[in-house]
Protein backbone atom coordinates (compact mmCIF):
# COMPACT_ATOMS: atom_id res chain seq x y z
CA UNK A 1 0.00 0.00 0.00
CA UNK A 2 1.53 3.23 -0.81
CA UNK A 3 1.64 5.78 1.84
CA UNK A 4 -0.87 7.91 2.89
CA UNK A 5 0.82 11.44 1.98
CA UNK A 6 1.52 9.96 -1.55
CA UNK A 7 -1.81 8.63 -2.28
CA UNK A 8 -2.47 12.45 -1.37
CA UNK A 9 0.07 13.76 -3.65
CA UNK A 10 -1.16 11.30 -6.36
CA UNK A 11 -4.62 12.49 -6.97
CA UNK A 12 -7.68 13.74 -4.84
CA UNK A 13 -10.60 15.51 -6.45
CA UNK A 14 -13.82 17.52 -5.55
CA UNK A 15 -16.62 18.68 -7.43
CA UNK A 16 -17.68 18.65 -10.85
CA UNK A 17 -14.38 19.39 -13.40
CA UNK A 18 -13.93 21.86 -16.21
CA UNK A 19 -11.59 22.82 -18.15
CA UNK A 20 -10.54 26.25 -15.70
CA UNK A 21 -7.98 28.58 -17.07
CA UNK A 22 -8.07 30.14 -19.96
CA UNK A 23 -4.88 29.86 -22.42
CA UNK A 24 -3.64 33.24 -23.37
CA UNK A 25 -1.53 33.94 -26.55
CA UNK A 26 1.76 34.05 -24.79
CA UNK A 27 1.40 30.34 -23.10
CA UNK A 28 0.26 28.68 -26.85
CA UNK A 29 3.26 26.71 -27.52
CA UNK A 30 4.13 25.42 -31.20
CA UNK A 31 2.15 22.73 -33.24
CA UNK A 32 2.95 19.61 -32.35
CA UNK A 33 5.89 17.62 -34.33
CA UNK A 34 5.08 15.76 -36.94
CA UNK A 35 6.34 12.42 -35.76
CA UNK A 36 4.90 11.54 -31.94
CA UNK A 37 7.36 9.57 -29.54
CA UNK A 38 7.80 6.20 -29.93
CA UNK A 39 5.74 5.17 -27.02
CA UNK A 40 2.65 7.56 -27.82
CA UNK A 41 2.65 5.85 -31.48
CA UNK A 42 2.20 2.61 -29.65
CA UNK A 43 -0.56 3.84 -27.42
CA UNK A 44 -1.98 5.27 -30.48
CA UNK A 45 -1.62 1.68 -32.61
CA UNK A 46 -2.98 0.16 -29.49
CA UNK A 47 -6.12 2.41 -29.28
CA UNK A 48 -6.76 1.73 -33.19
CA UNK A 49 -6.25 -2.19 -32.65
CA UNK A 50 -9.44 -2.20 -30.31
CA UNK A 51 -11.26 -0.13 -32.83
CA UNK A 52 -11.24 3.50 -30.94
CA UNK A 53 -11.58 6.13 -32.93
CA UNK A 54 -9.85 9.34 -31.52
CA UNK A 55 -8.08 12.52 -32.26
CA UNK A 56 -4.58 13.35 -31.30
CA UNK A 57 -4.49 16.36 -29.91
CA UNK A 58 -1.85 19.11 -29.93
CA UNK A 59 0.59 19.68 -27.05
CA UNK A 60 -0.90 22.26 -24.78
CA UNK A 61 1.51 24.38 -21.22
CA UNK A 62 -1.51 26.11 -19.84
CA UNK A 63 1.25 27.48 -17.50
CA UNK A 64 1.37 27.52 -13.56
CA UNK A 65 2.00 24.27 -14.07
CA UNK A 66 -1.37 22.99 -15.99
CA UNK A 67 -0.41 20.67 -19.10
CA UNK A 68 -2.12 18.23 -21.73
CA UNK A 69 0.99 16.58 -23.27
CA UNK A 70 0.91 13.60 -25.06
CA UNK A 71 -3.06 13.97 -24.97
CA UNK A 72 -5.74 12.27 -27.10
CA UNK A 73 -10.01 12.64 -27.50
CA UNK A 74 -11.63 10.09 -27.44
CA UNK A 75 -14.44 10.00 -30.29
CA UNK A 76 -15.18 6.06 -29.95
CA UNK A 77 -14.92 3.53 -27.47
CA UNK A 78 -17.86 1.47 -28.04
CA UNK A 79 -19.75 3.02 -24.86
CA UNK A 80 -21.47 6.43 -25.13
CA UNK A 81 -19.09 8.52 -22.05
CA UNK A 82 -20.04 12.20 -21.35
CA UNK A 83 -17.91 14.75 -20.72
CA UNK A 84 -14.37 13.67 -21.70
CA UNK A 85 -12.12 16.17 -23.02
CA UNK A 86 -8.07 16.20 -23.34
CA UNK A 87 -6.47 12.18 -21.89
CA UNK A 88 -3.13 11.50 -21.65
CA UNK A 89 -2.94 8.71 -24.47
CA UNK A 90 -1.94 5.86 -21.50
CA UNK A 91 -5.65 7.20 -19.90
CA UNK A 92 -7.54 6.68 -22.70
CA UNK A 93 -6.19 3.60 -23.50
CA UNK A 94 -7.10 2.25 -20.01
CA UNK A 95 -10.69 4.20 -20.01
CA UNK A 96 -11.64 2.64 -23.20
CA UNK A 97 -10.41 -0.96 -22.20
CA UNK A 98 -12.16 -0.88 -18.69
CA UNK A 99 -15.42 0.77 -20.20
CA UNK A 100 -15.52 -2.29 -22.78
CA UNK A 101 -13.87 -5.24 -20.67
CA UNK A 102 -15.21 -4.50 -16.92
CA UNK A 103 -18.13 -2.25 -17.43
CA UNK A 104 -20.07 -3.31 -19.91
CA UNK A 105 -19.59 -7.56 -18.68
CA UNK A 106 -20.86 -5.94 -15.60
CA UNK A 107 -23.95 -4.94 -15.97
CA UNK A 108 -25.15 -7.98 -18.22
CA UNK A 109 -24.31 -9.94 -14.96
CA UNK A 110 -25.48 -7.87 -12.53
CA UNK A 111 -28.68 -5.87 -14.43
CA UNK A 112 -29.09 -8.28 -17.36
CA UNK A 113 -29.07 -5.64 -19.65
CA UNK A 114 -26.01 -3.13 -21.48
CA UNK A 115 -24.63 0.36 -20.61
CA UNK A 116 -25.91 3.11 -22.96
CA UNK A 117 -23.74 5.33 -21.32
CA UNK A 118 -20.68 6.33 -18.98
CA UNK A 119 -20.99 9.57 -17.10
CA UNK A 120 -18.24 11.47 -16.16
CA UNK A 121 -17.58 14.98 -14.01
CA UNK A 122 -14.38 15.56 -16.65
CA UNK A 123 -10.67 14.75 -17.53
CA UNK A 124 -8.44 17.93 -17.81
CA UNK A 125 -8.97 20.78 -15.16
CA UNK A 126 -5.95 23.21 -14.11
CA UNK A 127 -6.64 22.51 -10.23
CA UNK A 128 -4.68 21.64 -7.15
CA UNK A 129 -5.61 18.33 -4.99
CA UNK A 130 -8.49 18.99 -2.16
CA UNK A 131 -6.85 20.30 0.80
CA UNK A 132 -3.72 20.92 -0.98
CA UNK A 133 -1.53 23.03 -2.76
CA UNK A 134 -0.26 20.57 -4.93
CA UNK A 135 -1.43 19.89 -8.76
CA UNK A 136 -4.48 17.12 -9.42
CA UNK A 137 -3.84 14.88 -12.06
CA UNK A 138 -6.71 16.35 -14.00
CA UNK A 139 -4.39 19.19 -14.33
CA UNK A 140 -2.08 17.21 -16.49
CA UNK A 141 -5.18 15.74 -18.22
CA UNK A 142 -4.08 12.46 -16.36
CA UNK A 143 -7.28 11.34 -14.70
CA UNK A 144 -11.04 10.94 -15.52
CA UNK A 145 -14.23 11.33 -12.52
CA UNK A 146 -16.92 8.79 -13.03
CA UNK A 147 -20.30 9.85 -11.80
CA UNK A 148 -22.85 7.41 -13.08
CA UNK A 149 -23.71 4.77 -15.70
CA UNK A 150 -26.79 4.69 -17.70
CA UNK A 151 -28.37 1.16 -18.41
CA UNK A 152 -30.34 0.23 -21.75
CA UNK A 153 -33.71 0.47 -19.95
CA UNK A 154 -33.24 3.60 -18.53
CA UNK A 155 -32.21 3.00 -14.96
CA UNK A 156 -29.01 4.95 -13.63
CA UNK A 157 -26.66 4.22 -11.44
CA UNK A 158 -25.08 7.18 -9.76
CA UNK A 159 -21.60 6.63 -7.54
CA UNK A 160 -23.27 9.12 -4.83
CA UNK A 161 -26.65 7.07 -4.35
CA UNK A 162 -25.39 3.37 -5.57
CA UNK A 163 -22.18 3.18 -3.54
CA UNK A 164 -23.80 1.93 -0.67
CA UNK A 165 -27.43 1.66 -2.44
CA UNK A 166 -29.32 -1.80 -3.42
CA UNK A 167 -27.28 -5.00 -3.75
CA UNK A 168 -27.40 -4.50 -7.54
CA UNK A 169 -26.18 -1.27 -7.14
CA UNK A 170 -23.33 -1.77 -4.84
CA UNK A 171 -22.91 -5.46 -6.32
CA UNK A 172 -21.91 -3.64 -10.09
CA UNK A 173 -20.19 -0.37 -8.62
CA UNK A 174 -17.99 -3.05 -6.50
CA UNK A 175 -16.81 -4.96 -9.66
CA UNK A 176 -16.34 -2.23 -11.38
CA UNK A 177 -13.92 -0.70 -8.79
CA UNK A 178 -12.01 -4.22 -8.56
CA UNK A 179 -11.34 -4.11 -12.37
CA UNK A 180 -10.41 -0.27 -12.42
CA UNK A 181 -7.45 -0.87 -9.95
CA UNK A 182 -5.91 -3.60 -12.56
CA UNK A 183 -5.92 -0.78 -15.17
CA UNK A 184 -5.28 2.59 -13.10
CA UNK A 185 -2.53 3.92 -11.37
CA UNK A 186 -5.03 5.57 -8.64
CA UNK A 187 -8.15 4.61 -8.01
CA UNK A 188 -10.65 6.51 -5.34
CA UNK A 189 -13.49 5.86 -4.41
CA UNK A 190 -16.67 7.05 -1.54
CA UNK A 191 -14.77 5.02 0.50
CA UNK A 192 -11.42 7.10 0.49
CA UNK A 193 -12.70 10.46 1.71
CA UNK A 194 -15.68 12.85 1.51
CA UNK A 195 -14.96 14.61 -1.50
CA UNK A 196 -15.02 11.56 -3.72
CA UNK A 197 -18.84 10.34 -2.42
CA UNK A 198 -20.34 11.11 -5.83
CA UNK A 199 -17.24 9.82 -8.55
CA UNK A 200 -14.75 7.26 -8.89
CA UNK A 201 -11.17 8.63 -9.57
CA UNK A 202 -9.27 7.37 -12.16
CA UNK A 203 -5.40 8.72 -12.80
CA UNK A 204 -1.80 7.58 -14.26
CA UNK A 205 0.15 9.47 -12.13
CA UNK A 206 2.73 8.00 -9.60
CA UNK A 207 4.01 4.14 -9.13
CA UNK A 208 0.61 2.60 -9.06
CA UNK A 209 -1.27 0.35 -6.65
CA UNK A 210 -3.23 2.51 -4.78
CA UNK A 211 -6.73 1.82 -4.69
CA UNK A 212 -9.20 2.92 -2.28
Amino acid sequence: MVALGLSLALAGCSGAVGESRRVSKASRPPARPAQPSPSLRQCMAKLSSNDVRFDLLPDRNYGGGCSALNSVKLIDIGVPATNLGAMTCSLAANFAAWSRYAVQPAARLIFGTEIARIDTFGTYNCRPIAGSGKLSEHAHSNAVDVSAFVLADGRRITVKEGWEGDGQARQFLRIVHTSACKRFNTVLSPDYNAAHKDHLHFDMGGKGGYCR
